[in-house]
């Protein structure tokens, strides 16, 4: 059996192929840098550009993503937001709102073309794939166990933390 464990953190993610063929030792691991830091990245490049950005995919990890996000408000920059991907910043969207974010429905955010798009997620099989792909591993795996930290949908004005 093989089973992909994906630890998802501030930093990094930490990636491992468990295979019960074969010695712990000699599974196949990674280390990337985690998805708010991917996230990060691209928004720190928008502002460097110049361009306001429409975020869009999943609720995701924040910390990188939250803090680079800020910083292109306040170097003047626009951020929109889908409601899915704005809960990332707050589960609340009022509150995400009082901070300078525009939610926006998926079609308005379709229509936002002179803004750099950037999707949040917290999983990129793909680009898991790819990577593992890049040294002739194919990915196959019986099952996928991820782990996250402070996530969920907790009720207006009860904190994630607490709700978790």
């Amino acid at each position: 059996m093989k089973i992909l464990a994906i630890d998802v953190g501030t930093g990094t993610q930490d990636i491992l192929l468990f295979d019960t063929t074969t010695d712990v030792e000699n599974c196949l691991q990674m280390i990337m840098p985690s998805p708010t830091a991917l996230v990060a990245q691209k928004i720190r490049a928008a502002t460097a550009r110049r361009e306001d950005i429409v975020l869009t995919g999943a609720i995701m990890g924040g910390g990188p993503s939250a803090w680079a996000t800020d910083d292109h408000l306040r170097a003047g920059h626009r951020v929109f937001a889908t409601p899915s991907a704005a809960k990332s910043f707050n589960d609340e969207l009022a509150e995400v709102e009082k901070t300078g974010i525009k939610i926006v429905s998926e079609d308005e955010a379709a229509r936002l073309r002179d803004a750099c798009r950037i999707e949040m997620r917290d999983v990129d099989l793909d680009a898991i794939r790819r990577a593992f792909d890049a040294f002739g591993v194919d990915l196959q795996f019986d099952a996928l166990a991820v782990a996250v930290f402070d996530h969920g949908n907790a009720p207006p004005g009860y904190s994630d933390r607490l709700f978790r």
